[in-house]
């Protein structure tokens, strides 16, 4: 069974930083490709970022330069590593799984970031 679990979130001042977590189990993590997203109450899911088998990343245009996907295929986890927060990246942030494609979408129950003074 594919298991995701998102954590590392928390409340943070604007141009603090956070490192979410997310720890994955049930599938061959090190053939896989990753993305982070976010959702706000309210609104449709958000795109932030994702990281290929191959370590090849790309990020959204509003977090470039600030946050930082990476993974361990030997812990079989992907991290995201965000600096310079600001209000609007409060969200729910959730780990998806992107490939392959018989468990795409796959994600966990999600980890809070809110970014307040």
């Amino acid at each position: 069974e594919v298991h995701v679990v998102e954590s590392g979130g928390g409340l943070v001042q604007p141009g603090g930083s956070l490192r979410l977590s997310c720890a994955t189990s049930g599938f061959t993590f090190s053939n896989s490709d990753m993305n982070w997203v976010r959702q706000v109450p309210g609104k449709g899911l958000e795109w932030v970022s994702n990281i290929y088998s191959d370590g090849s990343t790309s990020y959204a245009d509003n977090v470039k330069g600030r946050f930082t996907i990476s993974r361990d295929n030997a812990k079989n986890t992907v991290y995201l590593q965000m600096n310079s927060l600001k209000p609007e990246d409060t969200a729910v942030y959730y780990c998806t799984i992107e490939y392959p494609p018989v468990i795409a979408g796959t994600r966990g129950q999600g980890t809070q970031v809110t970014v307040s003074s």
